[in-house]
């Protein structure tokens, strides 16, 4: 067990509860995915509602594939009277690290229904294989 213990009375103990607010938040505003696999593919779904295919980038680097994207608000206020809104606007971003037997060569995306489904092929296995190795003469 780790025992921790404050280093100075008052800041230590304020500041704990924001330490890791950042990342919550972000992970909080980020959009909802789920991944799964077969022998051939794996598949990244992410839901995207509300977003168009060309506020929508894909990139993949260094075994790395990221989704960043901007859901715009779009509505007219001439005359309307709005009570409440939960829809959320802005840019965002997730990133997602390929195992490593992932082709990073051979990724496709598909949006389709609010869902951008991503589909990323397995590298076929190397078959080993023998060959006789010649020994120098010093």
């Amino acid at each position: 067990m780790v025992e921790k213990t404050p280093a100075s009375a008052f800041w230590p103990s304020f500041y704990e509860p924001f330490r890791h607010f950042g990342a919550r938040l972000s992970e909080w505003l980020a959009p909802a995915s789920e991944a799964s696999s077969d022998d051939k593919t794996y598949r990244i779904a992410i839901e995207l509602p509300g977003v168009e295919e060309k506020d929508i980038e894909v990139t993949v680097n260094e075994g790395m594939v990221t989704v960043k994207g901007e859901k715009k608000e779009s509505r007219e206020e001439k005359g309307d009277t709005w009570y409440f809104s939960e829809r959320q606007f802005g840019s965002f971003s997730r990133s997602f690290r390929l195992p490593a037997d992932a082709d990073q060569g051979k990724v496709s995306a598909d949006l389709r229904d609010g869902v951008l489904t991503l589909t990323v092929a397995r590298a076929a296995p190397e078959v080993a294989t023998s060959r006789k190795v010649p020994i120098g003469k010093s």
